[in-house]
This record gives C-alpha cells, structure tokens and sequence, in this order.
C-alpha cells in the first residue's frame, strides 16, 4: 500500500510502527515548538486545528489552513509595521527601526499576502 500525498486530517495509527506510538514519540511534548511546527506542516490552521469545514476534500483543507496561517502572520507583521510607523512619526530617532527594517516588514506582508491568494484559489 502506498502513502498518500497528503496528510491525514484526523489521528490515526500507522503501520509502520507497529500499530502504537514509539518510545522516542511518547517523550515528545506535544506543544514543543517543533511538534508544532509539524503539526502546522501537515495541515493545522492558525489556531493549530485541522480546518474546520468537513465538506471541503483534504489537499483544499490543506490550501485553507495555510492561507489562514498566511494571514494570521500578516496580521501580526502589519501590527509591527504600524507600531514601528508611529515610533517613526513621534518617537525617538534612536526608538526608529530604520528604514530597512520597514522595507523588510513591507516585503514580508506582500509575500504573506501573495501566498494566502494562492492558496485561496481554486484548484481546477
């Protein structure tokens, strides 16, 4: 049997260890960062759950959960964005990021943004 090309949306117990979890899975916090960064990888929304809307087929509840992630993400670089503008306008010269680091923040919100319209699109 091969695997599929997409994660499954629910647990399940692989074959491949045995039917149960391995001794170095059972050690590993499942709110470690890197556990969740896996856990993001195989489809978890921003709010770390598969996404919501069962009608959907798997590979499109994938494309969701990460234009999801992509806009919470923007959402958070725009807040820096907007904090380190009004430093910029009426705080210290020595509080400012500088100049780059807006550039970069900007940058950052066109990928973040660009990313989240792909995935929105309907495959077809």
């Amino acid at each position: 049997m091969t695997t599929p090309d997409f994660p499954r949306l629910h647990p399940h117990r692989s074959s491949a260890t045995g039917g149960g979890p391995s001794e170095h899975a059972a050690a590993i916090d499942p709110n470690a960062f890197i556990a969740t960064l896996h856990r993001i990888g195989k489809g978890a929304a921003a709010d770390g759950q598969p996404w919501p809307e069962r009608h959907q087929m798997p590979g499109r509840c994938m494309a969701l959960a990460d234009a999801d992630c992509a806009l919470a993400s923007q959402r958070v670089t725009l807040e820096l964005l907007l904090a380190a503008e009004r430093v910029r306008q009426n705080g210290t010269e020595a509080e400012y990021v500088g100049d780059r680091v807006m550039e970069g923040l900007i940058m950052a919100c066109l990928a973040m943004n660009a990313q989240a319209s792909a995935r929105m699109r309907p495959e077809g």
